[in-house]
């Protein structure tokens, strides 16, 4: 991916030389011009193209900024209960990420979240044990990880 946006650049730094105009509004046109050169090679040589990836990322951002409004909302409505009618429970998610950076990033995500912490990992790395505010249905909860975080981090690494 890193390769691909130098290539993008030096692109775009070539169509401004080839112009012999060297102003901001033509790197971003040589960039969109590299943008459709790196797509159109990307059918002849062996590499994905880098802005799936790029997409990937802003989706796995968006995600967590959402889940992380519903989770201070969450977490705003069970302290503001005149009653304590919430469920905390320690869960342990199975997870399906292989690297320590897939892994790792899953468990920050997970404690960013207001309501959740990550605990511990198992022996293996195959399960992560996270304490939850208000666990109600622990099956829920892990698909809940599973379709949400877990996805994206995989759209994201994979």
């Amino acid at each position: 991916m890193a390769f691909q946006i130098l290539v993008n650049i030096i692109i775009a730094v070539i169509w401004l030389f080839l112009q012999n105009s060297f102003t901001v509004t033509g790197f971003i046109v040589g960039y969109l011009v590299g943008m459709i050169i790196l797509f159109i090679l990307r059918r002849f040589l062996v590499f994905d193209f880098y802005l799936q990836r790029v997409w990937a990322i802003f989706k796995l951002i968006l995600l967590f900024i959402s889940e992380l409004i519903k989770a201070n909302l969450d977490v705003v409505k069970i302290v503001l209960s005149p009653k304590l009618n919430n469920k905390p429970g320690i869960v342990a998610v199975p997870t399906k990420l292989e690297s320590n950076v897939e892994i790792t990033l899953l468990a920050a995500l997970i404690s960013l979240t207001p309501g959740t912490v990550s605990m511990e990992f198992s022996d293996d790395s195959k399960t992560i044990y996270i304490h939850a505010l208000h666990v109600p249905n622990k099956d829920e909860f892990i698909d809940s990880i599973h379709n949400s975080f877990e996805r994206a981090i995989m759209e994201v690494t994979r």
